[in-house]
C-alpha cells in the first residue's frame, strides 16, 4: 500500500467521491494545531518530488468532458451523498466576527441581507439563520439536486431565507436570479471558488461585484497551495497547474494568498471593484487519535470590500 493510500485509509477521506470533507476536523478542542500565516506551507522532499514528477496534464478532450459536465456531476454527488457528506459549519461565526448578531463597529452596517454562493443542501445557511435571527440568506448552487435538497429541509422558510440554481459564471447571472433592486450587505464563497475552471473566476468575480453594494464584504475560505488534498492526488488527475479532477468528476483548484488577492483586487476597465481587509493562510490538521497520524491541510481565508466603481 502506498503512502496515499494508507493515509486514506486511517483518515477516513471519503475515497467514493475523491472528495475531502473540508470541515473534517470536527471540534476546535480536537485540533492540536492551527495557525495562520502569510508564507506558503514548507514541503518536505517526498511532497516536492511528488508534485514536480506529476508533470502530465489530463488529455484536452477529458478536460472540456469535464468542464462541459461539471453540473451533472456536481448533482450526481448531491443525488449519491443527500444531506450526509458536509459537517455544519459553525466554526464560520468565529472566524467571521460580522456574522454574529451583536457585531457592531462605528461607521459600518450590520449585515442583513447575505448571499451564500455554493450553499450546497444547507450545512452553513442553517446554523446562521439560527445563530444570527436578524438575518435573511439568498442561497444559490450550481447544483440543482443541492437546491432540491436544501428547501426540503423543515428549517426551509421563505421569510428567512430563499433558495435558488444560479451559475455565477454566466453574464449577468446573480443580477437576474436575485430579486430587482435588491441590496446584498455581504457575499460568502465557502470552497466554491476552487470548484470553477480557473478561466472562469474572474467572471465569477464580476457578477458577485454586481449586487453586492459599495461597501459590503465579501468571506472567502478555500483550499490553499500545497493543502494535503493536493499532495495526495496521484498521476492522471492534473489537469492544470494546481487544478485537479476527483475521481466523481468535481474539480479543485489550491490558490496562494496572490492567486487569490489577484482575482478580486486586479483592475477592471473601470477600476478597482473590491479592496483587500484580509488574506491569509490557515494552517492546521486532520488527526487520527487512534492512529497517532497527522496530516497538514491547508486553506485561504479572506474578506475583499466592494467598493464604488460601476462593473461595465
Amino acid at each position: 500500500m502506498n503512502l496515499n493510500n494508507e493515509l486514506t485509509k486511517k483518515l477516513n477521506i471519503t475515497e467514493k467521491t475523491g472528495l475531502e470533507n473540508a470541515d473534517s476536523p470536527t471540534l476546535e478542542s480536537d485540533v492540536p494545531f492551527q495557525n495562520k500565516g502569510y508564507m506558503p506551507r514548507e514541503l518536505s522532499v517526498e511532497e516536492r518530488n511528488k508534485l514536480e514528477s506529476d508533470n502530465e496534464l489530463v488529455s484536452e478532450f477529458k478536460r472540456r468532458k469535464f468542464e462541459q459536465e461539471a453540473k451533472k456531476n456536481w448533482d450526481l454527488f448531491y443525488r449519491r451523498n443527500k444531506t450526509n457528506f458536509f459537517k455544519d459549519r459553525y466554526w464560520t461565526f468565529r472566524e467571521f466576527d460580522e456574522l454574529n448578531e451583536d457585531y457592531s463597529l462605528i461607521g459600518e452596517s450590520p449585515i442583513r441581507k447575505l448571499l451564500e454562493i455554493g450553499c450546497g443542501v444547507g450545512n452553513f445557511m442553517y446554523p446562521l439563520l439560527n445563530h444570527n435571527k436578524s438575518i435573511f440568506v439568498y442561497a444559490c448552487d450550481f447544483s440543482t439536486d443541492a437546491i432540491n435538497l436544501l428547501k426540503s429541509n423543515a428549517e426551509y422558510d421563505t421569510n428567512r431565507c430563499h433558495g435558488f440554481v444560479c451559475d455565477i459564471t454566466m453574464e449577468n447571472s446573480l443580477r437576474e436570479c436575485l430579486p430587482q433592486n435588491v441590496e446584498i450587505d455581504a457575499v460568502t464563497l465557502i470552497f466554491v471558488l476552487s470548484a470553477i475552471h480557473p478561466d472562469k473566476m474572474k467572471k465569477a468575480v464580476e457578477s458577485i461585484a454586481q449586487v453586492l453594494r459599495p461597501g459590503g464584504i465579501v468571506f472567502v475560505r478555500d483550499y490553499g497551495m500545497y493543502d494535503h488534498s493536493m499532495i495526495r492526488f496521484d498521476k492522471g488527475h492534473k489537469l492544470d497547474e494546481k487544478f485537479y479532477v476527483r475521481q466523481d468528476g468535481t474539480r479543485t483548484f489550491f490558490f496562494s494568498l496572490e492567486e487569490i488577492e489577484n482575482l478580486f483586487t486586479k483592475p477592471s476597465p473601470t477600476g478597482h471593484l473590491f479592496h483587500k481587509s484580509s488574506n491569509e493562510y490557515v494552517f492546521r490538521e486532520t488527526v487520527n487519535v487512534k492512529e497517532n497520524l497527522r496530516v497538514p491541510r491547508v486553506f485561504i481565508q479572506s474578506k475583499f470590500v466592494r467598493s464604488n466603481i460601476p462593473v461595465l
